[in-house]
């Protein structure tokens, strides 16, 4: 299965073919922010006749490298990796989860020191093992400098956790100023929220993609993806090819976005 996909990108067609489609996507059509599910790594491994999930989710991390270099050398500026829920933290076995918070630390430090990207951690630290929430916050710490495409790493992250976290933000926030209840009331706002939100200050993802067929947002970026557009992709997770990500931004940037409209 990976083998005959591995040699498909390393023939003249297939480049020739990948060369084409991105000269056809104008850069004023290209996303500012795009979001990944990279979805399917465990079938991927059961696929393949591997007894542990581990190699699966080691093939997607590095199939998640390829992919962030996909999106920086086309120009967007903003991706959101979708790597850990908090539900994985809570339903995942046990040794599986050990091995893939080893993997997304391994990750996150080497995506320190790729290129000028500005790697961010989005999600619940305190809800971590304690080496991962520190191999995050060192990564924050380095390359918070960084003028490059920024990456969020969605790590013990919840969707609707995050609402519930931003608007206690603004509560207490609220309460230290003094203003009552009757006054948040009457002045709170969607752009209000949204700035309290982990991914506070950057724009929402015009697109989010998910590999392996599933269509379904899994309580990832519930209230930044209201406008945003779609697109599911068959291929599981480590399977996913470059033509895969151009045909994806192609379709983007065919569409009539209307904001809701």
């Amino acid at each position: 299965m990976t083998s005959g996909r591995a040699s498909e990108g390393r023939g003249p067609l297939y480049r020739l073919y990948s060369n084409r489609l991105r000269r056809r996507i104008p850069a004023e059509n290209v996303p500012g922010h795009v979001a990944m599910m990279i979805d399917g790594n465990r079938r991927w491994a059961r696929q393949l006749g591997y007894d542990t999930a581990a190699h699966g989710h080691r093939a997607g991390a590095a199939k998640m490298r390829e992919f962030l270099r996909w999106c920086d050398d086309l120009g967007v500026r903003v991706v959101s990796l979708y790597l850990l829920s908090t539900d994985n933290l809570s339903k995942r076995d046990s040794q599986e989860l050990a091995d893939l918070i080893q993997i997304i630390a391994e990750l996150a430090d080497e995506l320190s020191h790729e290129r000028d990207w500005r790697v961010q951690h989005v999600g619940r630290a305190d809800l971590l093992p304690a080496d991962l929430a520190r191999v995050l916050a060192d990564t924050d710490a380095r390359t918070a400098g960084h003028t490059g495409m920024h990456v969020n790493l969605a790590v013990g992250y919840g969707g609707r956790s995050e609402i519930v976290d931003a608007v206690r933000s603004i509560i207490t926030q609220h309460d230290e100023r003094g203003g009552s209840l009757e006054e948040l009331a009457a002045s709170l706002t969607p752009e209000q929220i949204g700035e309290h939100l982990y991914t506070g200050g950057l724009p929402d993802p015009d697109l989010v993609i998910r590999t392996s067929g599933e269509q379904r947002l899994s309580d990832f970026l519930l209230w930044q993806s209201a406008h945003s557009e779609f697109y599911f992709v068959e291929a599981l997770g480590p399977d996913l090819r470059e033509v895969d990500f151009l045909r994806a931004i192609r379709d983007y940037a065919s569409r009539d976005r209307r904001f809701g409209g």
